[in-house]
C-alpha cells in the first residue's frame, strides 16, 4: 500500500464492496488524470491551466442540464457523472480537488501551516469526504476523522518525497517552520544535488536543525492519523479495516522516516511486500 497522492485510493481492492468499486474507480480515473495534467510533462504552466479549466467546465456541465454529448473528455466526465447521479455525490469536493491541482501548477512555496493544511483540506480530504458519500456515513464527527486521516497521509507523502519535490521546484516545509529550526533552502540543494542527508563536519548544525524540523513535522501527521483512527471502527468491518492498513501504512512510512534519521535524499521511505503482515496484525490489534 503506497502511501503516495493517490495511490492511497482503495482502486477495485478486495475489501471493496463491489457496489462501490466502480464509483472508486470513476471518481479516481477523475483525480489521477487532473493531478498527472499539473504535475507530468513539461507542458508550460499555461496550459496545464487550460487543460485543468477544461475539467472546471465539465463539472459545471455536469452540475447542470446540459446535453452529454457537450461533455469534454466523455471516457473520464460520463462515467463521473453517472456515479455521481447514482450516488447523490456532492460536486464540492471535486471542485475542490481541482482547485489544488491548479495551485499546484502556479505555487511552488507554503509560508506556515494556514496555507499548507489549506493546500491538504482541497488536495487530500476530498477524498474521504467522497468514500464517507459512497458509504453514507458522512455525519460530522466523521468527516473530522476522515479529514484527519487524508491530511496526515497528505503530510507523511510530502515528508516523505522532500527530495522527490525538491528536484520539481517544490517546498512543502512551511517556510516559518524551516526559518525557526535554521533549515536554508541553500542547504536543501546541497543535499539534493550529494544524494544525502549532509549532516557533519561543518554542516553538522544544519543537520541537527534538520531532524528537529523533521521530528516536528513527523509528529505532526502521526497525531493526524492517530486521531482518526475512530472512524474506522464505524465503517462497516470491510471498509473499516481497509482504513485500518492505510492509516498502519502511514504510520509505518513516518517510522521509516525515523529509521532513516530523516535521511530522505539517500533513500525514499516506502512500503514492501514483507511489511504486509506487521500492517495487518496492527490492523487487527491495534
Amino acid at each position: 500500500m503506497a502511501v503516495d497522492h493517490y495511490e492511497n485510493f482503495p482502486v477495485a481492492s478486495l475489501l471493496l464492496p463491489r457496489k462501490l468499486r466502480s464509483a472508486v474507480r470513476d471518481i479516481y480515473r477523475y483525480a489521477r488524470t487532473a493531478d498527472d495534467i499539473a504535475d507530468e510533462g513539461d507542458a508550460p504552466a499555461r496550459e496545464r491551466l487550460a487543460a485543468l479549466a477544461e475539467y472546471r467546465r465539465a463539472l459545471d456541465l455536469i452540475g447542470g442540464s446540459a446535453d452529454p454529448a457537450l461533455l469534454p473528455h466523455p471516457h473520464i466526465f460520463l462515467p463521473l457523472r453517472a456515479t455521481i447521479e447514482r450516488h447523490g455525490l456532492p460536486l464540492a469536493p471535486l471542485r475542490d480537488l481541482l482547485s489544488a491541482f491548479e495551485q499546484d501548477v502556479v505555487k511552488h512555496r507554503y509560508d506556515d501551516d494556514t496555507e499548507l493544511l489549506d493546500y491538504c483540506r482541497r488536495s487530500a480530504d476530498p477524498v474521504g469526504r467522497l468514500l464517507l458519500h459512497l458509504y453514507e456515513r458522512r455525519d460530522a464527527a466523521n468527516l473530522v476523522c476522515a479529514d484527519a486521516i487524508c491530511t496526515g497521509l497528505q503530510l507523511t507523502n510530502f515528508w516523505q518525497d522532500v527530495a522527490l519535490d525538491w528536484h520539481k521546484g517544490r517546498v512543502y516545509l512551511p517556510r516559518d517552520k524551516r526559518e525557526r529550526h535554521g533549515v536554508q533552502e541553500a542547504w536543501l540543494d546541497r543535499c539534493a544535488r550529494a544524494g544525502r542527508l549532509l549532516a557533519d563536519g561543518s554542516d553538522a548544525a544544519a543537520g541537527a536543525a534538520w531532524n528537529a524540523l523533521m521530528r516536528e513535522q513527523v509528529e505532526q501527521a502521526r497525531r493526524l492519523l492517530r486521531s482518526g483512527l475512530p472512524l474506522t471502527r464505524r465503517l462497516p468491518w470491510r471498509a473499516g479495516l481497509e482504513l485500518r492498513l492505510v492509516i498502519q501504512g502511514g504510520l509505518l512510512i513516518l517510522e521509516r522516516l525515523e529509521q532513516l534519521n530523516y535521511d530522505v535524499f539517500e533513500r525514499r521511505p516506502v512500503l514492501r511486500s514483507i511489511d504486509w503482515p506487521r500492517m495487518a496484525l496492527r490492523a487487527l490489534f491495534k
